[in-house]
């Protein structure tokens, strides 16, 4: 019997195949294939011989080989693996700090952008870029730069390149549209425009304004277009209008030599294509930029001449830009028009005020050129300017009045008025310490009005009611007008109107302003004018809550009994400030729960207050009979009713104003307590569940 010969070495073969080191793993595996392939026979220990047989050794052959080869590709891939994670990490390291360098020259763009070197800006974008090329922001950036500079293209390229970064980038398509605007290629602008909304529509104001622009500007092109063609073939307006630009450019002549030309210069505006040939002839630089001229408006009221100069060049814009929104604009672009136009809308003199203001007028007719004054003019000067009206005929003063009110309902000016309040706010409170006697009423109350309306914004409001001068000055008017209710009595309700509003602010800090207040109201609940009544009982509740003294006077002075009346025979405003004022004389002092239980026997008005459809109403009607269930044996009169039904309701509904919860909530606690009989009704009605839900409102500040 033949046993077969191991394999010479084989046993440290296969420790060296098993072995960790991948070379000598590799070593061990060429090393077998090649015994395997050279050996033909082995020698068996009893001299015995075999022979192998070779399709055995082949088999053995592509085994190993196989085996050899998963193993290299084995090796080979986790080396690779490990090479490219390796790589990756350092890749990931040079990008976190290529985007620090990157966002450090974003920041140093930004502030070159800010002070006007657009040349630098570029640079530092354009570094950036080079640190990381997917960053939206340098693009857009990149891209505004070059806009201010003139390079509409570079702009519409680096927008491009932005959108392929982010596809919904809004802001590369605002920049994209305004470099096709400029570039003249109205549709595209379009598209970019709309695309914009399609991405956010909440951007509509914006994208508004835009499409508004572009649409202008391809009106004004074609205006020239036509203009140039008519001035080619001779029209003789549009030759006479040339020529008389041409003549107005003469140097130092006589001021009426200036008046003369520029008054027929006006009689030829007769259509689009005359404003529009003055436009592009530089009519505007060659009126304001003239010395003559620009010294008739620096010493207008000193002469004649002046004057007739200045109302020449006045009737002049009227003329040219009705109806021409591009020559509002340039117009309105003219160096120091700014602050020109409103010291002459503040002149004494008639006839130059009546041209401004008809200028000023025909410049605010539409959304855009409202836009354009905004924009343009020095609005604190025009507030001043239109503010001295007052001082003017009740035609004037009423007209320049609702020009300021037109103005003021812009989201714009108010934004302005907002943040230039501090250095306004003195012009204001003048009007308020204007004498009534010798100032238009019904202007003044449109100014006051104004006021009002502005002061509904928190922030205004707390700027307004920060002014000691301000309160003072509202006190000292309503004094005024105390001394003559019925001349004064529009300005009065008008003031309280506005003293309303300031007495939103809360918590009051200037407590004596606010017990002035009340009583001045107090003395007005004695009015016979329903207007005043109710504007007047509309700020005691809320100017009362600030002191317990004040609350100590309204009750000697019967305003318990006077808001019982109120909402006895009011309406819905007067009912909902009776009861408010009751639910805070009533929740501070025993002797109101006393006397309103006396004047609402059975409680049948807070019961029908309790069935309103105002939350605020509810609300303090639920206080109000809360507090008034502290008196004994009060809770007995509601046995018979379905208070407890009522207030449940309320207790567990849904109403916006957690007041009503929380008050209806306590106020059937308080029922409860006085009156035994009401917990067994609430038993039945299954509410000490509603009442423990409600109790998380009494837990929440």
């Amino acid at each position: 019997q033949c046993t077969r010969a191991p394999l010479v070495g084989g046993t440290s073969l296969i420790q060296e195949m098993n072995s960790d080191d991948p070379r000598i793993q590799q070593k061990a595996i060429l090393e077998t294939e090649q015994r395997l392939l050279y050996t033909e026979e082995v020698p068996e220990e009893d001299g015995c011989r075999t022979t192998l047989n070779k399709t055995t050794i082949n088999q053995l052959i592509i085994i190993f080989g196989f085996f050899s080869l998963i193993l290299e590709i084995t090796l080979l891939s986790e080396a690779f693996l490990a090479s490219m994670e390796l790589d990756a990490k350092e890749r990931a390291r040079r990008r976190r700090e290529n985007r620090v360098l990157a966002d450090a020259l974003k920041d140093k763009g930004n502030k070159a952008f800010a002070r006007g070197d657009y040349n630098a800006a570029v640079l530092c974008y354009s570094e950036g870029l080079n640190k990381v090329k997917d960053m939206k922001v340098l693009y857009t950036n990149r891209a505004q730069a070059y806009l201010k500079l003139g390079d509409y293209q570079k702009a519409i390229v680096d927008c491009e390149w932005a959108l392929k970064c982010d596809e919904k980038c809004t802001k590369a398509y605002f920049h994209m549209g305004k470099a096709h605007l400029a570039l003249k290629n109205y549709n595209m602008s379009r598209e970019c425009y709309q695309k914009i909304l399609e991405i956010s529509p909440k951007l509509q104001t914006q994208v508004k304004d835009s499409l508004n622009q572009v649409n202008l500007q391809e009106k004004a092109d074609l205006q020239e277009k036509e203009a140039q063609r008519l001035l080619d073939s001779g029209k003789h307006a549009a030759v006479t209008v040339k020529n008389l630009l041409e003549t107005l450019c003469k140097p130092d002549q006589n001021p009426l030599f200036y008046a003369g030309g520029i008054e027929i210069l006006t009689e030829m505006m007769k259509d689009c294509t005359e404003q529009t040939l003055f436009r592009t002839h530089n009519g505007f630089s060659i009126i304001s930029e003239n010395e003559v001229v620009r010294r008739c408006f620096s010493t207008t009221g000193k002469d004649v001449v002046g004057e007739t100069v200045c109302v020449s060049v006045l009737r002049l814009w009227q003329a040219v830009c009705s109806g021409n929104e591009e020559n509002q604009r340039l117009l309105l672009l003219c160096p120091n028009l700014g602050r020109l136009l409103p010291s002459l809308l503040a002149t004494r003199l008639l006839t130059v005020r009546q041209q401004s203001f008809a200028l000023l007028l025909q410049l605010t007719q539409t959304d855009y050129g409202r836009s354009l004054v905004i924009s343009h003019l020095d609005l604190t000067r025009l507030l001043e300017a239109l503010v001295s009206f007052l001082d003017f005929s009740d035609k004037e003063a009423n007209s320049a009045m609702a020009l300021l009110t037109d103005l003021a309902l812009d989201e714009r000016f108010r934004v302005w008025f907002q943040a230039n309040l501090p250095g306004v706010l003195p012009v204001l409170t003048g009007v308020l310490e204007r004498d009534p006697m010798v100032t238009s009423p019904s202007a003044l109350c449109r100014c006051i009005a104004l006021m009002g309306n502005l002061s509904a914004e928190a922030a205004v409001r707390r700027q307004m009611f920060a002014s000691e001068e301000f309160r003072e000055a509202c006190l000292g008017l309503m004094a005024r007008c105390e001394e003559d209710m019925d001349f004064f009595r529009e300005v009065m309700y008008t003031l309280l109107g506005l003293v309303m509003n300031l007495c939103l602010q809360s918590p009051f800090v200037y407590e004596v302003w606010a017990v002035e207040v009340s009583r001045k109201c107090m003395f007005l609940l004695n009015s016979q004018d329903g207007g005043i009544l109710t504007r007047a009982a509309g700020v005691l509740s809320r100017t009362l809550s600030s002191s317990r003294k004040m609350v100590e006077e309204a009750l000697r002075a019967g305003v318990v009994k006077k808001m019982i009346k109120f909402l006895k025979t009011g309406g819905q405003t007067a009912s909902r400030y009776a009861i408010k004022t009751l639910a805070v004389c009533t929740n501070s002092h025993y002797e109101a729960r006393e006397e309103v239980i006396r004047l609402d026997k059975k409680f049948g008005i807070l019961m029908k207050l309790l069935s309103s459809e105002d939350e605020m109403v509810v609300g303090n009607a639920a206080l109000c009979l809360g507090n008034c269930m502290e008196v004994p044996y009060a809770a007995s009169s509601l046995l018979k009713t379905d208070v407890v039904q009522v207030l449940l309701k309320h207790a567990g509904g849904d109403a916006q104003e957690t007041a009503v919860q929380l008050n209806a909530g306590i106020a059937l606690g308080k029922l409860c307590t006085a009156e035994p009989r009401f917990a067994a009704q609430l038993r039945e009605l299954h509410g000490i569940e509603i009442l423990n839900s409600t109790m998380k409102y009494v837990a929440d500040p």
